[in-house]
């Protein structure tokens, strides 16, 4: 399975980005898939996440209300709408993928088994 992150840039405070994820090498309809970002300095962090079915969503507390997780089975894609973003959005953000994890891993980076190669989000007037 190969993932292909984009839709990263340079925004101002405030703005809004849309980063789109898309898988190849088979179907991941069935596959959990998440958003993750590491800051310069920092380790990767958890950001969202979207079980296989769509049915259940997880945000990390410093995005929710902000940001939206989205997937379109059809195209095999995984979608992180990011609204209100602010400097402390600035990272690079990575989309991975994974078959189907109990609920308690969701949001640990150790549970996926797939990485895109990120796309870098710089937050700054």
């Amino acid at each position: 399975v190969q993932l292909q992150a984009s839709g990263g840039g340079l925004v101002q405070p405030g703005g809004s980005l849309r980063l789109s994820c898309v898988a190849s090498g088979r179907t991941f309809r069935d596959w959990d898939m998440g958003w993750f970002r590491q800051a310069p300095g920092k380790e990767r962090e958890f950001v969202a996440c979207m079980r296989y079915s769509g049915g259940t969503t997880i945000y990390a507390n410093s995005v929710k209300g902000r940001f939206t997780i989205s997937r379109d089975n059809a195209k095999n894609a995984a979608y992180l709408q990011m609204n209100s973003l602010n400097p402390d959005d600035t990272a690079i953000y990575y989309c991975a993928t994974t078959p189907r994890v109990a609920y308690s891993g969701l949001a640990q980076p150790s549970s996926y088994r797939y990485w895109g190669q990120g796309t870098l989000v710089t937050v700054s007037s």
